[in-house]
């Protein structure tokens, strides 16, 4: 995948990927988590979904799965990569039910949520 537009940095320290572009992902939906001074939910974790971080989110209050076309937002499913919020994924690592994530698209202010070691133990392996 390219590399984001805006200069940010992963957790690794290198330019920060993009994460995904269908579904298009990303607080400024420009398919990288990036972040900025708007971004109060820091959506900066990118992340493989599974059927039960579906689930669990659902059950926190954060319905993913549902569509809502007024926000063109598609409705995610198992398999779809996606920006998600850094407490949220800790919330989840805390619980057991933290989804995989793209370690070279995961901004740097994830750092500021979960530790390296801790993103680290749910990376999905870099792509040759």
């Amino acid at each position: 995948m390219p590399d984001s537009t805006s200069g940010a940095k992963n957790v690794l320290g290198s330019d920060l990927q993009t994460c995904s572009l269908s579904p298009r992902t990303g607080f400024y939906r420009n398919g990288c988590c990036d972040t900025g001074a708007g971004d109060m939910g820091v959506h900066t974790v990118c992340v493989e979904l599974t059927a039960e971080f579906l689930e669990f989110s659902k059950a926190q209050g954060n319905d993913l799965s549902t569509p809502i076309p007024q926000y063109d937002f598609p409705g995610l499913k198992p398999g779809d990569r996606w920006c998600l919020c850094a407490p949220r994924w800790k919330e989840a690592f805390d619980a057991g039910m933290a989804p995989r994530v793209f370690l070279e698209a995961t901004h740097m202010a994830t750092l500021e949520f979960a530790s390296l070691e801790e993103l680290e133990a749910y990376a999905v392996p870099p792509q040759g």
